[in-house]
């Protein structure tokens, strides 16, 4: 289903509540219990990347630019 023709549907739902409703209930995202998108980052809130070493819940683009604030350093 395209984008334009959800926002259709949508838009012709909303004069039958009931109907949308359960249209709502049969197409909205599941809750998760595992994977990666339980976890986003803690600044930014990217899903991917994610380092949850030390409970820093940091994506690796965040870590890169707070990495020396919080203590670590870079060994080249």
């Amino acid at each position: 289903m395209t984008v334009s023709s959800h926002k259709k549907v949508f838009k012709q739902l909303k004069v039958k509540p009931p109907k949308l409703k359960k249209y709502i209930k049969h197409n909205a995202p599941k809750e998760r219990s595992c994977g990666k998108a339980l976890k986003p980052c803690t600044r930014c809130g990217r899903l991917g990347g994610h380092i949850n070493k030390y409970n820093l819940g940091l994506c690796r683009q965040c870590f890169r630019q707070i990495a020396t604030k919080i203590g670590f350093k870079k060994y080249s």
